[in-house]
């Protein structure tokens, strides 16, 4: 249900800026943008994706983790469904995945993310706080340690 209600106020959003972008500059102009700014996506998605899949060939030829070749393929994946949806949000967080320098901020940030759950989970999902060991089904004031 919360995807349906995020999908709904995403396409609210959309008609919503593309009308005021249409009473402020006019329906023709508003059409070309939109054209512009797809074209620009996706020359920008066939540029980004080809140099992602060759660092990413790199990184597999020199037998090197491809880890963030595959966060950039992922983000660039999405920035490719964002620029298929009409609208000039969808197009602005496609460009802003697509850019890479904007792209590598997000990649660092999915990485360091994806690390503390892999050392979490590397850890069989135990918490350790100040010595005393949470196990996944205990609460904060539930300890192992039970005495009588």
């Amino acid at each position: 249900m919360p995807v349906l209600l995020l999908l709904f106020v995403a396409m609210v959003v959309e008609i919503t800026v593309l009308v005021l972008v249409g009473q402020a500059i006019g329906l023709l102009p508003t059409i070309l943008l939109l054209i512009a700014a797809s074209l620009l996506g996706m020359w920008l998605l066939r540029r980004e994706g080809a140099r992602t899949l060759a660092s990413f060939q790199e990184a597999v030829r020199h037998r090197r983790v491809p880890q963030r070749e595959m966060v950039d393929g992922g983000l660039i994946a999405a920035a490719g469904l964002l620029v298929i949806i009409p609208g000039f949000v969808s197009d602005v967080l496609a460009l802003f995945l697509l850019f890479p320098p904007t792209r590598a901020i997000v990649t660092r940030r999915v990485t360091r993310i994806a690390e503390r759950r892999a050392e979490s989970a590397r850890h069989g999902g135990v918490i350790v706080v100040d010595s005393v060991v949470l196990g996944q089904d205990d609460g904060p004031g539930d300890t192992l340690d039970r005495r009588p």
